[in-house]
This record gives C-alpha cells, structure tokens and sequence, in this order.
C-alpha cells in the first residue's frame, strides 16, 4: 500500500531558482533541493541568466570559475514557475535587496501574472550576505512583497524549528553569512528546514 503522506508529496513540483556569483547561494539551493527531494518533492533546480557581461566576469577568477562549475545547471524560464507549484529563491543581498540577476529574471514573469499562472503557489526566500546587518532581512522581505504581488502563498520558515535560532534566528527565510567558507551545519540545517516546511505544507494545500 502507498504510503498517503509519501504520494502526497509527490504531488508537491518545487522550482529552486537561484542566482550565484561565488557559489554561496548555489550551496544554498543545492541543500534545498536534497532536502526536498528526501521529503519527496519533484525538484527543478535552476539558475538565472547572467546579465553582468562576460568580459566583467573573466577579470575576476572566483566568479568566473562558479560560471564554469554550474554551466550544465539549467536557465530557469517562465515556463518552469508555471509548471511549480511551490517556488523557492536563492539570491544574495546587493545594498539591500535581491542581486539584478534576480530582478531581472522577476522582470520576465508578467505575463504569468497577467494571467494568474503565478497565483496560489507556495513561495519561499533565501539569501545570503557579506555580514550579518548587510540588508539579509530587507532582500527576503521585497522578495515577499513580490511574491505577495503574484498572489502567491507565503511560506517563510518563521520560528518553527530549534535550528532557526542556531543559525541567527531569521524568521523571513535562511540567511547566511558568506565569507568565503563552507556553508556551516547550522546554515544546511535551517536550509533542509525551511525546504522541508515548504514540501510538506505545500503538500496539504494540494
């Protein structure tokens, strides 16, 4: 016999749309993405397109090799947000909200909007930033307003685990310090978290 919560998650089709300079936020989707999948989601992860020209990226070595490590990662397209039903960005902080890449990618969605294909969807944030006060919860909270806009269903990780409080305590969705290191275990734990919350809840709305 199926198991009625495993079949129920496999109705849950969770896009993970992130943007990556230095590989921060593609950690960041690829723990969400195993976490999803282990809570039986079909998982999509994809990349934006890169808008900064290329001869501005080969000046700079770290970002021209994430380019290169994630060239067999997918663009993400409307078509992939129409085909979700639960959504899941990933992008760092620039003076305050999401990296243009994203905003960019965002700017190709009207015509989803334009006819409700963006509405009823779960939809949920993760961000990164150089330090702590550096405009983390500001980029979570515009890209909630932009998901509020698409009519879409709010599912920030609030204070529904322990290991929330183990990795600063932001309530708006995961957010980590990116210096350069690994991704700590209390970064992935909130990570699998918040992706795991958004599969499941995802999975009883359907």
């Amino acid at each position: 016999m199926t198991n009625p919560s495993t079949s129920e998650s496999k109705a849950v089709k969770l896009a993970i749309v992130y943007y990556s300079t230095y590989g921060t936020n593609h950690a960041m989707a690829n723990e969400a993405a195993d976490a999803a999948r282990a809570a039986g989601a079909e998982v999509r992860l994809l990349k934006v397109q890169e808008t900064a020209p290329q001869a501005v990226i080969d000046t700079q070595d770290a970002w021209k090799a994430q380019q290169e490590r994630t060239a067999d990662v997918a663009v993400a397209s409307p078509d992939d947000l129409e085909w979700a039903n639960a959504i899941l960005f990933s992008a760092p902080t620039r003076f305050g909200g999401a990296a243009s890449q994203i905003r960019a990618f965002i700017d190709t969605l009207g015509g989803l909007w334009g006819t409700g294909k963006l509405a009823d969807k779960t939809f949920s944030a993760m961000t990164s930033a150089q330090n702590p006060n550096g405009g983390q919860e500001t980029t979570l909270q515009t890209l909630y307003i932009t998901a509020m806009h698409w009519g879409a269903i709010l599912m920030p990780p609030g204070y529904t685990d322990p290991v929330i409080f183990a990795s600063g305590g932001n309530p708006y969705g995961a957010s980590v310090t990116a210096n350069g290191e690994p991704l700590s275990d209390a970064d992935k734990a909130t990570i699998r978290h918040q992706a795991k919350r958004l599969v499941e809840v995802t999975a009883k709305l359907q």
